[in-house]
């Protein structure tokens, strides 16, 4: 079945569905933040922060913010900090509704970070893989960094992962002089 996408900015009603998402994907992990922690990591980079709408319903997220590369955000803490002159955007958090799945959405929504990361000026998109989708985001341009220190709440299995955004971009957008 084909489905209208629509990727659009978070807005202040969209909290309680994106929370639910949230739990629906993590709870299992032990690593749902819930919503005052979504909500700070957003309001510290609303232009970054994303809803994915299926036929008028919201059925994914992504939460990105200027973050320092090599370092992550504490998913026990709320985000306090704004970090204007980071050059790498974090994406902590992509969720897509499990019926949704496996669908081509997560890669979707993940391609319009990386656009806005890229029109924006940041260098490079990091992200920590859980839940073993390490495999999922090196299929999408993304190498780990075994360097990178992971605040433990992320899971053992927990891998920081980064990439540029020239080479997130489509081949045919990357000019060179």
């Amino acid at each position: 079945m084909e489905h209208r996408i629509h990727i659009r900015e978070i807005s202040a009603r969209d909290w309680p569905r994106l929370a639910a998402l949230e739990h629906e994907a993590y709870a299992h992990l032990s690593l749902a933040e819930g919503e005052e922690l979504l909500r700070s990591r957003a309001a510290s980079s609303p232009a970054t922060c994303f809803a994915l709408d299926a036929d008028g319903r919201v059925a994914g997220y992504a939460l990105a913010l200027p973050y320092p590369h090599l370092d992550c955000p504490d998913p026990t803490r709320p985000e306090h900090a704004v970090h204007r002159a980071a050059t790498n955007l974090h994406l902590h958090d992509l969720v897509i509704s499990a019926p949704l799945r496996r669908r081509g959405l997560g890669t979707r929504l993940a391609r319009h970070v990386t656009d806005v990361a890229a029109a924006l000026g940041f260098e490079t998109v990091s992200l920590v893989a859980v839940d073993g989708k390490e495999t999922f985001w090196r299929g999408n341009g993304y190498e780990p960094h075994h360097e990178a220190r992971v605040p433990a709440a992320y899971g053992r299995d927990a891998l920081y992962m980064s990439a540029t955004t020239t080479a997130l971009l489509p081949r045919e957008t990357v000019r060179t002089r």
